[in-house]
């Protein structure tokens, strides 16, 4: 999928995704020995962004399975189109064993076939002529017994469809699963995956993402979103603020007309940032936003961001 990790470098920060570089190496190496990349760490920290962005660098589309408690073996890898069948055996009728039809188990057999199957993510995955990006998204919230399901393709990269055989891989895809941690993950997956454990960005890192995004905005701007964000997830909140919620936020700002957060906005901004009651509540004390607004600005005298001396 790509060259060199300097490709593979520069086409992920085209894409606004900046990640340090033995994160670059490891997304390389994943691509290259066609290895699952397991990403583990808290919601908001970026995993599922990274597929996203390798898949824009690539040039390719995603599959995406969204992983969810009782998700079943039709939704991941596909079902018959009943309806389709059912319109089959009413165009049939009426045609003789020497017709098109052909015989009664014929028909069976061609009910059966791969024409009448409806493919999830999983098997559109591996029928792709060019590789793809396959994201399992969350892969935490479904049980042992789902994930042993994808084991197949994640070491022989095939299918097994009772009705019809076995669905070998036309190319392989570039894998990411993600886990937010809601359960362990079995032992199973872990060996047939790259591990990679992913925090929120660093406040460096994320000054420079926010950048990409606000690039009509002055730097001052981009190492203050960057210090409000570390302030806020220092808080004792229920939901800190993910890297995509303060982008919106900084967007927010811009489309507000202001390079600068104040108290003033507190209300109007509460809903980028506060994302449950208790949070909430704990916003509108007094000196609950004003004390997180100072500590940012503190955070973000101290960075040091590349190409700029600190403030």
């Amino acid at each position: 999928m790509f060259e060199s990790i300097t490709d593979l470098a520069d086409k992920l920060a085209a894409t606004g995704y900046f990640i340090d570089p033995v994160m670059t190496q490891v997304v390389f190496l994943a691509a290259k020995l066609q290895k699952p990349l397991l990403l583990e760490g808290p919601a908001g920290s970026g995993k599922t962004q990274l597929a996203v962005s390798v898949a824009q660098a690539a040039g390719t589309h995603i599959e995406r399975l969204q992983c969810y408690r009782g998700v079943t073996e039709d939704k991941a890898i596909g079902r018959f189109d009943e309806s389709l069948q059912r319109l089959y055996m009413e165009f049939s009728k009426g045609q003789d064993t020497n017709g098109r039809a052909g015989s009664w188990r014929e028909l069976q057999a061609n009910l059966k076939g791969r024409d009448f199957f409806r493919p999830g993510p999983l098997m559109r995955a591996l029928e792709c002529e060019k590789p793809c990006v396959l994201l399992i998204d969350e892969i935490d919230k479904v049980d042992e017994g789902f994930e042993a399901l994808l084991l197949e393709i994640l070491s022989a990269w095939q299918l097994s469809i009772p009705e019809f055989g076995t669905v070998a891989a036309k190319s392989i895809p570039f894998v990411v699963l993600t886990s937010n941690e809601e359960r362990r993950l079995g032992d199973p997956i872990r060996r047939r995956s790259l591990y990679v454990r992913v925090e929120h960005p660093t406040p460096e890192r994320e000054a420079e993402i926010i950048a990409s995004r606000t690039p009509k905005a002055d730097e001052r701007f981009h190492r203050e979103m960057a210090g409000i964000a570390l302030s806020f997830r220092n808080y004792s909140l229920e939901k800190p603020p993910s890297v995509s919620e303060m982008i919106d936020f900084a967007n927010a700002l811009q489309l507000l007309g202001t390079d600068h957060v104040t108290e003033e906005h507190r209300d109007v901004l509460l809903p980028f940032l506060a994302k449950t009651e208790k949070d909430r509540r704990h916003l509108l004390l007094r000196e609950g936003f004003k004390s997180l607004l100072d500590d940012g600005a503190r955070f973000a005298q101290s960075l040091t961001l590349p190409g700029g001396p600190t403030l």
